[in-house]
C-alpha cells in the first residue's frame, strides 16, 4: 500500500507561486509514474501534470503549461509542482497519484486519466486570491 501524503497548500495572490510536495512513508515513489489532478469547487476533478518514474519525460494539461513545473527527487521520496503565475481560477484541491508501472514511460493516453492511477493522497487546497 502506498500513502501519499500532499503539503505546500494555502492561500496565495493572482501571480504568485507556490509549491506543492507529495512524498510517501511507504513505498518507494521511484517505482510509479506520478501524477498531479485538480479539483475545483462544482467541478470534476481533472488532471493537471504526470512525470515518469525517472523524471525524463513529462506531461501537462493546456491549461498549466509553461506556468507549472512537475519534478521529483527519487533520493527524497517526493514529487513537487511548481506552480507561477497563478491565477484564480488554479484554485481548486490538487491531489497527488501514483500509477503502478514496470517501465520508465506513460500509458497510451499519457497518464492522463484518473482510472489509471493506483494511489492517492488526501489532496491539499491551494487559493488564489484576485
Amino acid at each position: 500500500q502506498v500513502q501519499l501524503v500532499e503539503t505546500g497548500g494555502g492561500l496565495v495572490q493572482a501571480g504568485g507561486s507556490r509549491r506543492l510536495s507529495c512524498t510517501s512513508s511507504g513505498r518507494l515513489l521511484s517505482r510509479y509514474t506520478m501524477g498531479w489532478f485538480r479539483q475545483a469547487p462544482g467541478k470534476e476533478r481533472e488532471f493537471v501534470a504526470a512525470i515518469s518514474q525517472s523524471g525524463r519525460s513529462t506531461v501537462y494539461a493546456d491549461s498549466v503549461k509553461g506556468r507549472f513545473t512537475i519534478s521529483r527527487d527519487n533520493a527524497k521520496n517526493t514529487v513537487y509542482l511548481q506552480m507561477n503565475s497563478l491565477k484564480p481560477e488554479d484554485t481548486a484541491v490538487y491531489y497527488c497519484a501514483a500509477e503502478i508501472t514496470n517501465r520508465d514511460a506513460f500509458s497510451p493516453s499519457g497518464s492522463t486519466l484518473e482510472y489509471e492511477y493506483d494511489y492517492w493522497g488526501q489532496g491539499t487546497q491551494v487559493t488564489v486570491s484576485s
